[in-house]
């Protein structure tokens, strides 16, 4: 899990611009990825940043990275607490909800589309997908849009942009600790 992946991948959540984020890592081992999100969890904790291995797999890792207090707030909603309910989520603790969501990753061998809402999709476009079996998109970025498509498209901007800047300010400083923004 290199600095640069997690600049690639997780650059709007380090920002405090997005919920969560979550990619796969090549792995050599299961140890080496769980020592490696304690020491991120370590460095991150104060910041209101979270590493959490969701599902390991024979040469790669399935990585959440998340802002708890983002989350709590994001699942707190009407749309998000109904879609999750539906399923089976225990809609009144964010952490349970988690457990839950790696609980269902193990079990189904399909992804549980419910996922985009752990990385702050807007709750109309994760239950757009659902219900459309992801037909029908108005327009696709980093998730396929059912609500509103300019604002979608501005945050998708955003996100390229934070991106961007990120991979510019680690080649240019050579320090991740700095682009860590504390947000609570």
């Amino acid at each position: 899990m290199s600095e640069e992946l997690l600049i690639a991948h997780c650059s709007p959540t380090m920002a405090g611009l997005k919920t969560g984020s979550l990619f796969t890592c090549p792995m050599q081992s299961r140890a080496e990825i769980l020592a490696r999100a304690r020491s991120l969890n370590r460095r991150f904790a104060r910041r209101g940043m979270r590493v959490l291995p969701l599902k390991f797999y024979a040469d790669r890792a399935l990585i959440y990275i998340y802002r708890p207090a983002h989350l709590r707030r994001d699942l707190s909603g009407a749309l998000a607490a109904r879609i999750l309910k539906e399923r089976g989520y225990p809609v009144e603790n964010a952490e349970r909800c988690i457990r839950t969501l790696i609980a269902r990753l193990h079990e189904n061998a399909d992804f549980p589309h419910e996922i985009g809402l752990f990385l702050g999709y807007p709750p109309e476009d994760v239950d757009g997908f659902i219900r459309n079996g992801a037909r029908c998109a108005k327009c696709v970025g980093p998730w396929k849009v059912y609500g509103d498509e300019q604002a979608a498209r501005c945050k998708f901007a955003q996100y390229r942009k934070c991106t961007n800047v990120y991979r510019d300010c680690l080649k240019k400083y050579n320090s991740f600790d700095r682009l860590v923004v504390a947000v609570s």
